[in-house]
């Protein structure tokens, strides 16, 4: 049996809630059929295949929260290296190799700052794409897509008062209106959005020039 892991984050480019980053650890051999990366699944057979994986492998789970990804002394990359090496670290074992998905246009800096942030000695390679070229990648991808799946589910049900939440996404109407909505009752954003993004100024400037031309 071949032991390697593979290493994807979920939820880097949402303005709703946190980024999630698993690692799964195991013979790909013993993968089940269909692995692939977790955008191009149903959200239930997403669900399906995460219990499968872990009945067999073993998975570490990291959650970047908003409020790290609003703080204004780091960045998007450097949050998704300390994601991917914590959900490594759970998982990790002297001597294990495998492969990460690339956060960064260069993907061999990425897998390196991944690597000295994991205490044991494991061999990491990372490539862009990785999601679709390995299995092993494409576990981790369901695993942290379901993860931030569940986040959302949380989040909707949190803020049902004020409509659908959608996806989380910048690029979803339905994200964009409960921004609006939510803004409109409260005048200050939910404490689950992200407030660096710039849909949220957006949202933010659109209700006070509202405010403004109704005065």
């Amino acid at each position: 049996m071949t032991r390697r892991f593979g290493v994807d984050e979920a939820g880097k480019g949402p303005v709703l809630g946190s980024m999630f980053a698993a690692a799964v650890a195991c013979d790909p051999d013993a993968l089940p059929e269909g692995i692939r990366d977790s955008k191009k699944l149903t959200p239930a057979r997403r669900a399906e295949l995460e219990a499968e994986i872990r009945s067999i492998a073993d998975v570490g789970v990291a959650e970047i929260p908003v409020e790290r990804i609003d703080d204004p002394e780091t960045d998007m990359n450097t949050l998704t290296v300390d994601a991917q090496a914590e959900a490594l670290s759970q998982v990790a074992a002297d001597g294990l190799a495998g492969v990460v998905d690339g956060g960064d246009v260069d993907a061999e800096r990425f897998g390196r700052r991944v690597a000295e942030r994991v205490a044991t000695d494991v061999d990491v390679t990372a490539e862009h794409g990785a999601d679709d070229a390995h299995a092993i990648v494409g576990a981790a991808s369901i695993v942290a897509k379901v993860a931030r799946d569940r986040h959302v589910e949380d989040i909707a049900e949190a803020y049902a008062d004020y409509g659908d939440v959608g996806s989380g996404y910048p690029s979803d109407p339905t994200t964009r209106e409960f921004l609006r909505a939510y803004v409109e009752a409260t005048s200050d954003l939910p404490d689950c959005a992200r407030e660096s993004w710039q849909t949220s100024a957006d949202v933010l400037a659109a209700a006070e020039q509202s405010a403004l031309d109704a005065f």
